[in-house]
């Protein structure tokens, strides 16, 4: 009676399949629960990632104009002794901005 070896799932990279067939089988058991760590480890990363994504698309005010970017963030500029918000993203090499508002002295 002969036993069949284990298929490879199809997406797996040659190169891993090999080095997986000339392990011996304490390095498979090794190597399959490091991937199975890492595996929860990228998911975890990735749900974090996602929720901060989420918290700071969550803080852009309401008030953002529909033609400057979800990633801009508000500055102040100082222009003749008067004080001016400006929202102020990053487009390729350059920072844009354009005008929000003046700043209230009371705030």
């Amino acid at each position: 009676m002969s036993y069949e070896p284990p298929t490879p799932p199809a997406n797996l990279p040659t190169e891993i399949v090999n080095t997986l067939n000339e392990s011996e089988p304490e390095q498979l058991r090794d190597i399959a629960t490091y991937a199975e760590a890492l595996a929860e480890h990228k998911e975890r990363e990735a749900r974090l990632e996602e929720s901060a994504d989420q918290e700071e698309a969550e803080e852009q005010p309401d008030e953002l104009p529909d033609d400057v970017p979800a990633k801009a963030t508000i500055t102040i500029k100082d222009i003749n002794d008067n004080r001016y918000y400006y929202w102020q993203w990053r487009d390729g090499d350059q920072v844009k901005s354009k005008y929000k508002s003046p700043v209230n002295p009371d705030e």
